[in-house]
């Protein structure tokens, strides 16, 4: 009898999750979607390491039209004037078939949903109790359906409905002081910024990622800006005016090169960052995704270790590993704590202040880029 499996979220980590679970036949798999359809919305980018595309390559990622995507091969480090300090050649990690990847979100999401069945999504189903019995999951839904399944895998992102009935206790992620805010850029003089490549511009309490994200060369642009909100700041991250007023205080005052940002359709969220990983209460939950740890976006690894969990719960499950939450979160620790401690590290460098260490940042900068054993054990332990 084939074992069933309900994936909760069809973000990254769960669609992933689909398309392996689709190609084992032992195995009867189903992705639940509180909401009515995916989101394809156009825009916003996001960044694979080889170490992710390595697993998507598995699922037919390369089927992607090239014009879609894009392989940069530097990453610039500029002050928040433009003037580049150095670079980092980000394609040492490549192989023949795996390239560090830009593109949009909803191109690999609508490439993940298209290489699922029809009926291996089903919308609108919104979990309202769970329960363990002889072994088995128990999942009642608000439309009063009833389900059981061998292993309930919860990726419904940083604020998990899901998890918060599994879990008694609060686990919700810490505000980070600080917000994110994206815009989709087109055909537009964007003075000294490397057009094929990432750059970096760092600022005071603040920094901007440019990358472009298909042939066409169009830009995801993201700003991390250190900002404390209250309760009436966090109401009003919605409001474009109030958007536009947090650029005007910040990079803006650095660099008016950067003004007709001010024009673009601009969106901000709040930055988040998990406190740890939490041990679901049955032996047959699992987390992954932002559901398990949500990470600061400074090593750009967010979609990325996404992936790599949903791999190594897939292999775990198939290969039906006697102990396989311990062991999954075993290893999901080590390469969290890896990951989190250089996005930390990265928050802190990108964001400085005081002129003398902005001075010395850019010259251990231009030292650190050419050393080939600090590359292969700061980027190479995440990217291989």
């Amino acid at each position: 009898m084939k074992k069933k499996i309900a994936i909760i979220g069809s973000g990254v980590a769960g669609l992933v999750l689909g398309n392996l679970f689709k190609k084992n036949s032992e195995f009867e798999c189903v992705i639940y979607e509180k909401d009515t359809k995916l989101n394809l919305e156009e825009g916003f980018g996001i960044q694979l390491g080889v170490n992710s595309v390595n697993i998507l390559n598995k699922i037919g990622f390369a089927q992607i039209k090239k014009n879609e995507k894009f392989f940069p091969s530097k990453l610039n480090f500029c002050l928040m004037n433009d003037d580049k300090i150095c670079d980092l050649n980000i394609s040492q990690f490549n192989t023949n078939t795996s390239k560090y990847t830009t593109l949009k979100r909803s191109t690999l999401i609508k490439f993940l949903k298209e290489q699922l069945l029809s009926d291996s999504i089903i919308f609108n189903k919104k979990i309202n109790n769970i329960k363990k019995f002889d072994h088995k999951i128990n999942i009642s839904f608000d439309d009063g359906s009833k389900d059981d399944f061998d292993y309930l895998i919860v990726s419904d992102g940083i604020f998990s409905h899901t998890k918060s009935i599994v879990e008694k206790d609060n686990y919700k992620a810490n505000f980070n002081n600080s917000v994110a805010i994206r815009a989709f850029i087109k055909d537009k003089n964007m003075g000294k910024i490397d057009r094929d490549n990432i750059s970096i511009l760092m600022g005071s309490n603040a920094h901007i990622v440019f990358y472009p994200i298909n042939e066409q060369k169009h830009f995801n642009l993201v700003c991390i800006i250190r900002q404390k909100l209250n309760l009436n700041s966090f109401n009003r991250l919605k409001d474009l005016d109030f958007i536009k007023l947090i650029l005007k205080n910040t990079i803006l005052k650095e660099n008016n090169n950067l003004l007709y940002l001010l024009e673009e359709d601009l969106k901000c969220w709040p930055i988040y960052n998990s406190r740890k990983i939490v041990k679901p209460a049955y032996n047959n939950i699992f987390y992954v995704g932002d559901a398990l740890y949500a990470f600061l976006p400074t090593m750009a690894q967010g979609a990325a270790q996404s992936i790599e969990a949903a791999n190594e719960l897939f292999e775990l499950i198939i290969n039906d590993k006697k102990d396989i939450q311990n062991e999954y979160l075993k290893n999901r620790i080590i390469r969290t704590n890896l990951v989190n401690q250089r996005s930390k590290l990265n928050y802190f460098i990108f964001h400085l202040s005081n002129p003398f260490l902005k001075i010395l940042r850019n010259k251990i900068l231009k030292l650190f880029v050419k050393n080939k054993i600090f590359i292969n054990n700061y980027l190479g332990k995440i990217y291989k």
